[in-house]
């Protein structure tokens, strides 16, 4: 499943925000010389989902503190993610991938209709991708259904462990 190796330069990728605004990757790259822990989440309506996003929220200060920047991205509807990020109060990029377009670029794992289980319905399994300023992959952890996806305690040890032990 992992397409990229450590060191690798990440694929660049537009896609529309809960707001439908454009945001290009390339440009936030230039505009913001740091890190960026890109997260793929399958959607709205998976309550593992939600609750790592009020983790991630809840840790926004540490993961500014060490110049991260957190993108989200998620194959569900623009109206469910829109309400998901009003009820948790999340103040992070939330993007929407509808046409699977970054989904596809970083090989995440897509549940589709021939799956081997049900699992309601098409669409994207949890994918963590830890950039450098440079677009450079640091990290990264791909999942194929719900379960086993790191902590954001464990993503902040894993942050603080690369940071100390650049070349």
């Amino acid at each position: 499943m992992a397409k990229f190796q450590l060191g690798d330069t990440i694929p660049t990728f537009t896609l529309p925000t809960i707001t439908g605004e454009t945001f290009s990757f390339d440009q936030h790259q230039q505009e913001h010389k740091s890190w960026h822990l890109i997260v793929f989440f399958r959607g709205a309506w998976c309550p593992v989902c939600e609750s790592e996003l009020k983790d991630f929220q809840e840790h926004k200060s540490f993961f500014d503190e060490q110049n991260v920047h957190l993108l989200t991205i998620s194959t569900d509807q623009q109206e469910s993610l829109q309400e998901l990020a009003e009820k948790n109060d999340l103040a992070f990029p939330i993007l929407q991938d509808k046409d699977l377009t970054a989904l596809k670029a970083f090989d995440v794992y897509y549940h589709s209709e021939d799956s081997p289980y049900e699992d309601h319905g098409t669409h994207g399994e949890p994918a963590y991708f830890l950039i450098d300023e440079n677009g450079k992959l640091l990290y990264q952890q791909q999942q194929t259904s719900p379960f086993g996806r790191p902590a954001v305690t464990e993503l902040r040890k894993i942050v603080k462990y690369i940071k100390k032990n650049l070349k």
